[in-house]
């Protein structure tokens, strides 16, 4: 939901950042394997309880994800680049949410695996809308340019960010955190399915 309007904001900013990142050689795949480096980082430091620490080393991982973008349209935007990113990402997420399980199990695991279920329904739509978009030709710029089409919803990058940070910031939240986080990545599934329905729909031929 908050994708678009924060990507008109930052894209400028990243994309002057990016240009310069290139014209020094710096590759977008580098950077995308950095920032899911401090990724796992984060992931380590929030399953041994330090949460502080895991929450730089994912907003850094999470800048270096932007600038790989910037890098990636300033030097070419490559199939192989936009897989990478995307897979990456998503290990980043499921591996933030098994760290508040690790975390403390005893109260943190079953929302933990909530959530997880829930990033199920969120990634499935995501991909597999991507693929049968990109059969059809269908694209869209309102997150920037981008490798492939995907349908928003109210769960997107910046609420996961959000989420994350929050969950960081205040870990004794963390069950009721995560369960309304799960809950709405629910309805972001329900709602994809149903416009991805009808945006597909028979027209471009049956399975």
């Amino acid at each position: 939901m908050l994708d678009a309007p924060v990507r008109r904001r930052l894209d400028p900013w990243l994309d002057a950042v990016g240009r310069r990142l290139a014209a020094a050689g710096v590759s977008a795949d580098a950077l995308t394997l950095a920032g899911f480096l401090a990724g796992l980082a984060a992931v380590a430091a929030v399953a041994l309880g330090a949460y502080r620490g895991g929450l730089a080393l994912f907003l850094l991982g999470r800048l270096l994800d932007g600038l790989d973008g910037a890098v990636a349209r300033a030097r070419g935007i490559t199939d192989r680049g936009g897989f990478l990113d995307i897979v990456l990402d998503f290990l980043v997420y499921a591996g933030m949410a098994f760290a508040f399980a690790l975390a403390d199990p005893a109260v943190n695991a079953l929302a933990a695996a909530f959530l997880l279920f829930a990033f199920m329904g969120t990634g499935s739509t995501f991909l597999a809308f991507a693929a049968m978009a990109a059969r059809r030709g269908l694209e869209t710029r309102a997150r920037g340019r981008k490798s492939l089409y995907y349908l928003g919803g109210l769960t997107e990058g910046t609420e996961t960010i959000l989420f994350f940070t929050a969950a960081c910031l205040w870990p004794a939240h963390f069950v009721p955190l995560a369960l309304t986080f799960a809950g709405l990545c629910w309805i972001t599934t329900a709602a994809r399915i149903l416009v991805g329905c009808r945006l597909l729909g028979d027209a471009g031929g049956r399975r």
